[in-house]
């Protein structure tokens, strides 16, 4: 199995794909069924974010949120996302 390169597969989701930007929205996915994969910042104060029985697989970025906003192309920080569509992203394979 391939390395998956995380920030480099965020960014193309985010640029390809459908992805909800912050603890509300992810919150939102996750409720609608619809999030594949949550993905927390590991200094996120919210780790119970995906219950146990949902869809959305989850992963704990290997940074802060302000590294996770970046690794989107954002120019803030992001304590949380959901991968809706991972466009033509390899996110769903990490």
């Amino acid at each position: 199995m391939m390395a998956v390169d995380i920030a480099r597969a965020l960014k193309t989701a985010a640029i390809t794909g459908v992805v909800r930007i912050g603890l509300a929205e992810a919150r939102k996915s996750i409720k609608k069924g619809e999030a594949r994969l949550v993905v927390l910042s590991n200094n996120c104060p919210e780790k119970g974010l995906v219950p146990p029985g949902s869809n959305a697989r989850l992963l704990v970025f290997e940074g802060t949120n302000v590294e996770l906003g970046s690794a989107c192309g954002k120019p803030f920080a992001i304590s949380a996302l959901a991968i809706v569509n991972p466009g033509e992203s390899n996110i769903l394979s990490a």
